[in-house]
């Protein structure tokens, strides 16, 4: 079997997994009970904490954890939109967001809050001066994400963030979710970001676990309300298994980061230099800086995209249609539409996503097998 499909989930690490039953074992008090139970699993809470905060290189109390991507998303957009609702109810955010992002901003505005979605170019990047412009006085957020899901379009972060610092009253939140581990850590500690979003099971940690970074200082609304744990900021019963398992994750992860990298770009270019060859595939990745080393989006013209995920997996090699969100929808990518790629080429599109355990050999498989499918599928190509 071969594994492409990393930026759907990814397998547990067994590092992790040993972690998550060790604790699930031996650490199950309650981290909010005064017993020296309850007080052992906080320890161990808040040593997890001090661990993704030193990763990242901010400060403990700057770290809340949630049950991942999706809410983590959620709640920076919302709870800011409800904390700041006074000073202005504008809020600018891209065309290629994450569903979490684009339909918590949906709801905002049958909420009254007015959303600026802008637009990206050919490559699937926001263009800084687009932002300037739609920047107004009563703008309270501006929520852009690191890495697109789709295509793998890295977004300019810090030209963003120079232009928001001239607007310090302004929320800058980032979601991260495809970005960390993927060379771009300069980027997600720019000084600018208020908030960043993350989400376990994207780096080799459970499912259901995540955290976000909140600057100090930033207003906030939870939307969680209970017994007040995080500070009284995401109520709910720490996971602490979960969370123990995901700080693992995370410095297993970026302890080898340039190396690993290094790895996935070169299996991603090892497969793009050959299915670019022919005539009839069109490549909506690119290569290089501007684009992530771990995802790489093709289309095979006149044939579906679920028809190619289905023919690839016949030979053991798994990949998705352009995210795992929309792949049973059979919707067309919002990415590609946003490109501006014709319908009947966006819905021949398909993913291949790489983490660090990925090979070369793995990618010639790969290409033998793509080989195959396409002369099998060569009666139907549409010119």
């Amino acid at each position: 079997m071969i594994y492409f499909d990393n930026s759907a989930t990814t397998k547990v690490a067994p590092q992790v997994l040993k972690t998550y039953q060790t604790v699930s074992e031996q650490i199950w008090g309650n981290p909010s009970s005064l017993h020296a139970l309850g007080e052992t699993a906080d320890n161990l809470l808040e040593q997890s904490r001090r661990q993704i905060a030193g990763l990242l290189g901010c400060a403990p109390h700057e770290i809340f954890f949630t049950s991942g991507g999706t809410e983590g998303d959620n709640w920076v957009i919302k709870g800011t939109a409800f904390a700041k609702r006074t000073f202005g109810k504008h809020i600018i955010t891209s065309a290629i967001e994450h569903p979490a992002v684009l339909n918590s901003m949906k709801q905002l505005e049958e909420l009254g809050f007015e959303v600026t979605y802008l637009p990206v170019d050919v490559h699937g990047q926001v263009q800084p001066e687009d932002l300037r412009k739609a920047l107004r006085s009563d703008t309270i957020l501006v929520s852009v994400m690191a890495i697109n899901n789709e295509v793998g379009s890295v977004q300019p972060l810090a030209e963003i963030a120079d232009i928001l610092e001239k607007h310090p009253s302004v929320h800058f939140h980032v979601d991260a979710v495809q970005g960390i581990g993927k060379g771009i850590g300069e980027l997600l500690k720019l000084e600018r970001i208020d908030f960043l979003t993350f989400s376990g099971h994207k780096f080799h940690a459970p499912r259901g676990i995540g955290f976000i970074y909140k600057k100090a200082g930033r207003m906030l609304a939870p939307l969680m309300a209970g017994g007040g744990q995080e500070k009284n900021q995401r109520s709910g019963t720490e996971n602490l298994p979960a969370i123990a398992g995901m700080s693992k994750a995370l410095r297993l992860l970026l302890e080898n980061e340039e190396q690993n990298v290094s790895k996935e770009r070169e299996i991603k270019r090892r497969i793009y230099d050959h299915i670019v060859q022919e005539e009839n595939v069109t490549v909506f990745s690119e290569l290089g800086a501007a684009s992530s080393p771990h995802i790489l989006c093709f289309a095979i013209g006149g044939v579906r995209g679920e028809t190619i995920v289905h023919a690839f997996e016949e030979k053991g090699i798994y990949i998705s249609t352009t995210s795992a969100c929309s792949s049973k929808k059979g919707t067309v990518s919002g990415t590609l539409n946003a490109m501006g790629i014709v319908e009947k080429i966006a819905t021949s599109a398909v993913r291949v996503s790489l983490d660090e355990n990925n090979t070369l050999a793995e990618a010639d498989k790969f290409n033998q097998a793509f080989d195959q499918i396409y002369a099998r599928f060569a009666k139907v190509f549409v010119k």
